[in-house]
């Protein structure tokens, strides 16, 4: 069972149930560069969702891969970010138990995006307990474009399952993939509801706010009424 995905900052719950589900995961790292998606993720604050984002170089990124992109330190993102974590979630009940890895981690002087969130990635994936082997596209030789390059992918990793996201319905070619042997699973992932501070529950927050107020208990609540390996398997 294989998945990937494009190196995400601060990424939501529903990456880390896709995780979950597989066997491997491949950090996507040769995916076309886009803009304001992957380098930000929403923290919940009294005001409601914030956007934390990571400044990047965008000149030509319409050329660049993710692998090739860099951070721009000419503005005082880690501060700013570190910050609000610490006053956002300092009465959260699991505060202790994360904020150290917060305050190393935006000690360190990053410079590219995907050291940053493949480091990042690593340590959630370790903090949640989730066993999965881990690929980057970049040390590999994928070939083709689009819905193809995916199933190379598979094909080359000797995938019988690949889990899409939902928006996977829009490109993925079924079937070219059943005719290679793949069974593509389209993730439908739905949202757990879990104690927060602030008020109201707010879904699709950052990995942190989960971490924060349900520490051990997350990859627990990230689950809850979605698919399990099990069952994915029993599927096909």
């Amino acid at each position: 069972i294989l998945t990937a995905h494009q190196p995400q900052y601060l990424p939501w719950l529903g990456l880390f149930h896709k995780i979950a589900l597989s066997d491997e995961f491949c950090f996507f790292d040769i995916a076309q560069y886009r803009t304001k998606s992957f380098n930000r993720n929403q923290i919940k604050t009294p005001q409601g969702a914030v956007f934390l984002t990571v400044p990047v170089l965008t000149k030509g990124y319409q050329e660049k891969k993710f692998f090739q992109m860099q951070i721009n330190n000419a503005i005082d993102w880690r501060k700013d970010h570190f910050k609000s974590l610490y006053v956002n979630y300092k009465k959260a009940p699991f505060f202790g138990r994360y904020i150290q890895f917060f305050d190393d981690l935006y000690k360190k002087d990053w410079q590219n995006f995907c050291d940053l969130t493949e480091y990042m990635l690593r340590w959630f994936l370790q903090d949640l307990k989730i066993e999965v082997a881990f690929s980057k596209a970049s040390e590999r030789n994928f070939e083709g474009s689009g819905s193809n390059l995916v199933l190379d992918m598979c094909k080359k990793a000797k995938a019988g399952i690949y889990i899409f996201g939902t928006l996977g319905k829009n490109y993925a070619n079924v079937s070219e993939y059943e005719k290679a042997g793949v069974h593509p699973y389209f993730q439908d992932y739905s949202h757990p509801q879990y104690s927060q501070l602030w008020g109201e529950f707010l879904p699709y927050m950052s990995i942190a706010d989960l971490l924060f107020n349900c520490g051990p208990k997350s990859l627990e609540v990230l689950m809850r009424g979605n698919i399990t390996k099990e069952e994915l398997k029993k599927l096909f």
